[in-house]
């Protein structure tokens, strides 16, 4: 008998530990390598980020049709002080043909494109769409200094675009990690003044990372879920941020059991006992509202929703699992050299002395609860008015990028000398029998400049309509008209008509529809070519149902209308969700509709301190209404997560010392954790500002400023004072509202 139970202590104080540590092991040891590999399943096209039934998305799979193959431009722009020579416009046609003798270019590289003013020219490549682009522009780069032009020249256009954006996102499986990683750590250190339980915590929360990033990465292989690098990004910190911070609450609860128990399994059982629900609960209500992005119309918002909730679910996992563990076969020295000792006549009110700090928040907290969070609540409500003043209507694709970029300086170059809008064109499908109503209808339009028809020929793919074509023209008569010592056979037009170089080419039909091509006179990334698309599917749609607009405007057209309409449904689900799951753990109905205000409250006055900054001290040119989608998610779920750590610790020293007495101490045991948790989870949302991307520093401010808001004024000020102020109704309809003290 005595054999048998200690072969079943050994199981389950040794065997079962060290089971749990080898499998978490296996899982990182096969998930690892996958942080290396997982570009190869993600794509930072934006096209990919729009639903199916968008518009631009329909016109997008079209394009193939019209095209020998599918290609995206990238724009050589050519620039002197005065009008370009002769010689120099001849060794621009050579850099053409040294391009084209590469074999980069995928198709006919478009003759030299010359500026009214005589002092620029471009050329348009179209380059592979599947390759590397940072490898092509290099190729590229060295094609056209081969031939040494004297002009000075950029590159830009989509292509360029695209190799800047892969760029800025290449460090998110290298810098971003080890940024994260780092500054948790220095967190860490500081928190716990022992070196062995940091390490203990990350590697917990790199264990979750690894399984998770394994999981995603075959969803995304099958075509399951549409991989980007802002997802990719954001599942980085998230783990980090939602492992450490639920570590942190086992840990702190571990070394407060490990005083009252000498045994390091008994004190794990109790700690994990009184852990799992709030651990669960956080991280299910984290879950939910990640979740709930499933209803976005944005493939990206979509992506990240079960992206997020299974590295979030692994991190739960982590620390229910390896956490308790691996703290269980290290002991009382993970705590070293501030080891806790085991004091057998510690009572439950001896809580001050290991909280000296917030036993004084404490006492202030009781002592003006009402003027408290009266005051605190006024001071987010001023913050809340300048939500108003947050620009998120969106922003122009060359803004993407924070700091350098050369292809928004080859935009500038482009703009200078030409419509804006050249290179990447407005795709418009029209009937064919509608083509001449629709051609004029886009003349007509004030953002357009030139229109012109694809052609399906590698060696003129489109032809230009319309004026543009009579300028053609006009250029051919002026010439025709100086050369005054020339007699011809033919009347001036006639000879007009057969110098005219698209002569006896046809536009492509497929399925009956011809492909028209809108040059813009503004950016195609910027607001006012999406105001543009705007316009002319209002003015020519009613009459014209079956014309449909695609491009680089309708793609991001579509995309800010799809994150508006975000706006209106993810939020309204994200807070029925949470709702539901804290009435089900606190079980009442006033304590949950009280923490959430107060939750939607920290959201409203982290937005109007954003706004103020990014308009007047960081001067950002505007904010995509994602930005906004995204900062509610993960506010308002992550800040349940505190709400959560405090209230069932209040709920449960309630039960046992009243409502007075339970509230305060339970901030004072929870406000280290809570507000040790918030730094690190700030910290590692801030570390996304090492990624030069302006939708990820808008959202590394939001999250990390609106974090440090919850924990030191919300969770430490408000709802301890709301509590104590409502008292026991907090609780209804529970018995804890009826318990006599």
């Amino acid at each position: 008998m005595k054999r048998n139970r200690n072969t079943v202590h050994w199981l389950l104080r040794i065997g079962m530990p060290l089971l749990i540590i080898a499998v978490w092991l296996g899982f990182s040891a096969v998930g690892g390598p996958y942080f290396g590999k997982i570009d190869e399943v993600s794509s930072n096209d934006l096209a990919t980020f729009l639903p199916k039934n968008a518009e631009s998305t329909k016109v997008n799979d079209e394009l193939g049709k019209f095209q020998t193959s599918k290609t995206i431009p990238a724009i050589v722009v050519f620039a002197d002080d005065s009008e370009l020579t002769d010689a120099k416009q001849a060794e621009i046609r050579d850099v053409k043909g040294a391009i084209e003798q590469s074999g980069l270019a995928k198709g006919s590289v478009s003759a030299p494109i010359t500026s009214d003013d005589k002092t620029a020219a471009f050329l348009l490549v179209p380059l592979d769409s599947n390759s590397e682009f940072d490898t092509a522009i290099e190729k590229l780069r060295t094609a056209i200094d081969t031939k040494k032009p004297p002009l000075e020249y950029k590159i830009t256009g989509p292509a360029m675009f695209a190799r800047d954006l892969n760029k800025a996102f290449a460090g998110i499986d290298g810098t971003l990690l080890i940024v994260a990683l780092a500054v948790v750590f220095v967190i860490l250190l500081v928190v716990y003044r022992s070196p062995i339980l940091p390490i203990v915590t990350l590697m917990g929360a790199m264990l979750a990372l690894s399984t998770a990033i394994l999981v995603v990465w075959h969803m995304a292989k099958a075509g399951i879920l549409q991989l980007n690098g802002q997802v990719q990004g954001i599942l980085f910190i998230l783990v980090i941020g939602a492992a450490t911070d639920y570590a942190l609450l086992y840990i702190a609860r571990y070394r407060e059991e490990l005083m009252h128990y000498e045994s390091a399994w008994q004190a794990t059982k109790a700690a994990w006992k009184a852990s799992w629900e709030p651990i669960v609960a956080a991280g299910g209500t984290v879950t939910l509202g990640l979740l709930c992005l499933l209803a976005s119309d944005l493939g990206s918002n979509k992506a990240l929703g079960p992206v997020g909730g299974i590295g979030v679910m692994f991190a739960v996992l982590s620390a229910l699992t390896f956490l308790p563990a691996a703290l269980l076969m290290i002991g009382r020295t993970a705590f070293w050299p501030r080891r806790p000792n085991h004091v057998p006549t510690k009572t439950q009110l001896d809580y001050h002395d290991s909280h000296p700090t917030w036993s004084k928040v404490g006492a202030f907290v009781g002592k003006y609860p009402r003027k408290l969070w009266v005051g605190c609540v006024a001071l987010l409500l001023i913050a809340c008015i300048f939500v108003p003043q947050l620009k998120a209507s969106g922003v122009p694709q060359s803004d993407l990028i924070v700091g350098k970029s050369e292809a928004r300086e080859g935009q500038a170059l482009l703009n200078a000398h030409f419509p804006s809008g050249s290179g990447s064109p407005v795709y418009v499908l029209v009937p064919a029998d509608q083509q001449d109503a629709v051609l004029k209808m886009l003349e007509a339009d004030q953002g357009v400049d030139t229109v012109s028809v694809a052609t399906g020929d590698s060696e003129k793919p489109s032809m230009p309509l319309g004026k543009a074509a009579e300028e053609i023209k006009q250029k051919i008569r002026a010439t025709i008209t100086s050369q005054q010592t020339v007699e011809y056979l033919f009347p001036v037009e006639e000879v007009v008509a057969r110098a005219y170089p698209f002569n006896n080419v046809q536009p492509k039909i497929v399925d009956g529809n011809v492909l028209l091509q809108a040059t813009l006179k503004d950016v195609a990334s910027s607001l006012a070519a999406r105001a543009t698309i705007e316009r002319l599917r209002t003015s020519i749609q009613p009459m014209h149902p079956t014309v449909q607009f695609g491009g680089v405007s309708a793609v991001q057209h579509d995309t800010n209308a799809a994150s508006v309409h975000d706006l209106k449904v993810i939020i309204p689900l994200i807070l029925t969700a949470i709702t539901i799951v804290l009435m089900l753990l606190l079980r009442a109905v006033v304590a949950p509709l009280v923490l959430l205000a107060t939750t939607v409250l920290s959201f409203g006055a982290t937005l109007g301190v954003a706004a103020l900054l990014f308009n007047h001290v960081w001067k950002f040119p505007g904010a995509d209404p994602s930005v906004v989608i995204f900062g509610f998610v993960f506010l308002v779920a992550l800040g349940i997560d505190y709400n959560i750590f405090l209230m069932t610790r209040v709920r449960e020293e309630t039960i046992k010392l009243g409502v007075r007495n339970g509230t305060l101490k339970a901030l004072v045991v929870t406000g280290g954790v809570i507000t040790s948790a918030g730094i690190v989870l700030a910290s590692t949302f801030a570390a996304l500002y090492v990624i030069p991307i302006l939708f990820l520093a808008q959202i590394a401010f939001i999250v990390a400023f609106g974090v440090l808001l919850d924990t030191v004024i919300v969770r430490s000020i408000i709802v301890p004072g709301l509590t104590l102020t409502i008292g026991k109704a907090m609780w209804w309809p529970s018995r804890l509202s009826r318990k006599k003290d």
